[in-house]
């Protein structure tokens, strides 16, 4: 399991795993129940590019959301990776 804090969002934590290069078991801590969910369902099963296609660079209150924090999320796991 993967755990990025949030920035500038509602929510405060995105967890997440990855398989491959799979996303699954998104789960946002706090923010929006309604939004959070939907979002962590449409993006389960998706590729880590997809999902930081799908949500980088959406706006919510100010510069950033939690679509747009998830997508960060993933970008920092893969650069994790890649320095691993």
């Amino acid at each position: 399991m993967y755990t990025y804090k949030t920035r500038g969002t509602c929510s405060s934590a995105i967890n997440f795993d990855i398989e491959g290069d799979i996303v699954k078991n998104v789960r946002f801590v706090g923010g929006c129940r309604g939004n959070t969910v939907g979002v962590a369902r449409l993006c389960e099963g998706r590729t880590i590019d997809d999902v930081i296609a799908c949500c980088k660079g959406i706006p919510c209150r100010g510069d950033t959301s939690c679509p747009d924090q998830l997508a960060r999320a993933l970008e920092a796991y893969k650069a994790q990776q890649a320095g691993a």
